[in-house]
């Protein structure tokens, strides 16, 4: 965005108690969609992390223990232990028979093409699946459950369960069954440990966590034949290690997930046809031992909270990566605005610094200076003792906008030559600038706010541009007169950073956006030609440059043409300041639109300034956030180190911008020690703030002017008041 106006009532009656009361009770619902957009953007961003293993995670692996409490049934049985009842057993597949095991999955790579083979040599097995891949993939076990095999539990999210307490162990069960309804509308009777191998290697911390297991009413299966694909040791070790000896039956254990899968697949091909080929049938569990299907179909409520579950996992993922491609966008955008500001800025700078740079002929003729004024009587007595400090001719007009505060008997008051006062109803801004244009006895006219105070040379650098007889209105440079405060050094920053380069790299490009109704000059002629200020937005100042734009005029930046304006000093008074400018500017760009399309002066603007205010003043600042979302989805999920480094990069490129910008206006760095701060806190609320813009904007909502609270800080630092003789008027009061 870019400074303007403080910002004054279309309707002032709304600035009344009773106004204001319901302005108070009405604050809290600005933050509110904000808020829950960002809290449901951080669940997301949590959920996405649980299910990817990255938070709540557990990867220790306890190593063996004793076995002597282990029942030696179950260590020299089978590799299907039941602890269901009051006495473990163990089951062994039959002769024959290979109930080929999947670990890990479902993955979206090597799972498919696991199913592929099976299907091919019309083979079945049991797919161990995770809570957090059978939520990522739904469709993969959905796939399983349809062509015929069974599916296990292997846990949510893969911990070693002997370090785990019951409550953990339960929730790694009920999550994984939740994944698994809202994928297939099944639960499974089926379980197998993370880590786990043969029924040999229970110990005295694996068994307690079977004998849970099946008071929950599940099987615990291990395997019997390890083909340690894992490994990768080649096709051929992968087939000789999952083949039973003698023609025994075996649970064979494979993977379908966590890594290189592809000697598992080229394993499969040639494992399936030759076993059958000795008179092997690959079967399910349940088949193999003939009983009942472990599969139990999920209905009602179970089955609606699966699926509620799955879609709301859908939704992280998908929003995960629109955020990843906002980064990138973003970055881009980050990236290339500092890039154009840095190299245009430089091109200006040489451009008007020139020795021999001039505009043509100096600019000696007198100035109408407009000031319109509601309740600025803090500020208005410094604002017009600036003017009268002016080293050029000037005439000035308060045009008192309906003040309630004495504004224009303080102007009236203080009996300075060459200064009028002109009275109207409240009307707002546009609305008194027409009225200051109108009574103004000289073609260039200046225009400022009633809390500005000028340097005594301002309005002389500020009309010097109009030697050129194609300029049509020129932006001076802003800058925070109160910038003690954290709040102020923090806007001081942006007026010099954002505000001053973007209109040095503008005015370079020829699409100035907006001149800042703060410090700003016009030809009246110019003004005459597009309709004077119009009330249509809430941003006139963005409104008549672009229409100066689309009428041929150029439009140019005088750098030495300082002004003072008194920033906001709560967050309150900035929150809707910036609210109107953001919602004003969308406002200006949409009336303008048809810029795009059109031919001559016009159609250049809408095709080169559109698109660069829309990408650098709303979208830019809309996504700038996602910066320091990934910095803290980093920090909790990692990887750290690597987005601290990023993120300070992008720092340090800003900091770079910002020592230049500073540079440039002759200003001292010191303030730049709070530019990380700035980053964190300051673009946030600036996100919020476009980001209620956006909603407002898009639900159709009318946002009224809004009177910031001044205190008259900001002094004229110019000389005393200095007559000129002639080109002036008298003072007096225009009704």
């Amino acid at each position: 965005m870019n400074p303007r106006s403080s910002g004054r009532g279309a309707d002032r009656r709304a600035a009344g108690p009773a106004a204001r009361t319901r302005a108070a009770r009405r604050l809290p619902m600005r933050y509110l969609l904000p808020s829950l957009l960002l809290v449901a953007l951080l669940a997301m961003l949590l959920l996405r992390g649980y299910v990817h293993s990255e938070i709540l995670a557990d990867h220790r692996v306890r190593p063996p223990a004793a076995t002597d409490q282990v029942p030696k049934e179950v260590l020299r049985g089978g590799p299907v232990i039941d602890t269901r009842g009051d006495r473990p057993k163990t089951l062994r597949v039959p002769d024959r028979r290979i109930v080929l095991t999947f670990d890990d999955g479902p993955d979206p790579e090597w799972t498919p093409k696991v199913l592929d083979v099976l299907a091919e040599h019309d083979a079945h097995g049991v797919f161990f699946v995770t809570g957090t891949m059978a939520s990522r993939h739904p469709g993969l076990v959905a796939r399983m459950v349809r062509e015929g095999h069974e599916v296990g539990l292997h846990t949510f999210n893969h911990p070693d369960l002997s370090y785990q307490s019951k409550g953990r162990i339960d929730r790694e069960l009920s999550q994984n069954q939740l994944a698994l309804a809202g994928a297939a509308g099944i639960r499974t009777s089926l379980f197998r440990p993370p880590y786990s191998s043969f029924a040999d290697a229970m110990d005295n911390t694996s068994w307690p966590v079977a004998r849970h297991i099946g008071s929950r009413g599940y099987l615990t299966v291990v395997n019997d034949t390890d083909s340690e694909d894992w490994k990768r040791p080649g096709v051929a070790e992968i087939i000789r290690r999952a083949t039973p000896a003698d023609g025994k039956g075996a649970i064979v254990l494979m993977h379908d997930s966590g890594g290189d899968r592809s000697q598992t697949v080229a394993a499969l091909s040639r494992f399936l046809p030759t076993l059958k080929q000795q008179g092997y049938e690959f079967t399910n569990l349940t088949q193999a031992l003939e009983a009942p299907s472990a599969h139990a179909r999920v209905t009602g409520l179970a089955l609606w909270q699966g699926r509620i579950w799955i879609a709301l996992i859908t939704a992280a993922e998908h929003i995960t990566d629109i955020l990843v491609v906002g980064l990138a966008v973003i970055g881009f955008l980050v990236l290339g605005r500092f890039a154009l500001m840095l190299v245009l800025s430089a091109i200006h700078t040489r451009r008007v610094r020139k020795r021999d740079a001039t505009w043509g002929a100096p600019v000696t003729e007198p100035v109408s200076v407009l000031v319109p004024a509601y309740n600025e009587a803090k500020c208005i007595e410094n604002t017009v003792r600036s003017l009268m400090a002016s080293d050029h001719p000037v005439e000035v007009l308060v045009i008192d906008d309906g003040s309630t505060d004495g504004t224009a008997r303080i102007v009236e008051g203080l009996g300075l030559p060459n200064v009028r006062v002109v009275r109207q109803h409240n009307a707002g801004k546009p609305a008194a600038l027409n009225r200051g244009l109108a009574n103004a006895r000289h073609d260039l006219v200046v225009m400022m706010d009633g809390d500005t105070v000028f340097e005594a040379s301002t309005v002389r650098e500020l009309v010097q541009p109009f030697g050129d007889p194609r300029v049509g209105a020129v932006a001076g440079n802003a800058k925070v007169g109160n910038r003690d405060s954290l709040i102020g050094a923090w806007q001081h920053i942006e007026y010099v950073m954002g505000f001053n380069l973007d209109r040095r790299m503008y005015d370079v490009l020829r699409c100035m956006p907006t001149i800042p109704g703060a410090v700003g000059a016009f030809r009246r002629s110019a003004l005459e030609r597009v309709g004077g200020m119009s009330d249509d937005t809430l941003a006139e100042d963005t409104d008549i440059t672009m229409a100066l734009h689309r009428d041929g005029w150029r439009v140019v930046y005088a750098e030495k043409a300082r002004a003072w304006t008194e920033a906001p000093e709560t967050v309150r008074q900035l929150w809707s300041q910036r609210y109107r400018w953001s919602y004003g500017t969308m406002q200006a760009i949409w009336k303008h639109r048809r810029a795009l399309i059109d031919s001559g002066p016009s159609g250049r603007f809408g095709r080169v300034g559109l698109p660069l205010v829309s990408l650098f003043m709303v979208l830019a600042p809309l996504l700038a956030p996602l910066i320091d979302v990934f910095l803290l989805y980093g920090l909790v999920f990692g990887p750290t180190q690597k987005t601290v480094a990023a993120w300070l990069g992008v720092l340090a490129v800003q900091a770079v911008c910002a020592a230049y910008a500073f540079r440039l206006d002759r200003e001292p760095l010191t303030h730049l020690l709070s530019l990380p701060l700035q980053q964190i806190l300051y673009r946030q609320l600036m996100y919020v703030v476009l980001l209620q813009s956006w909603i407002t904007a898009l639900t159709g909502g009318r946002l009224r002017w809004q009177k910031l609270r001044r205190t008259g800080v900001v002094e004229a630092p110019g000389a005393p008041a200095r007559r000129w003789p002639a080109g002036g008027a008298e003072g007096g009061t225009v009704a």
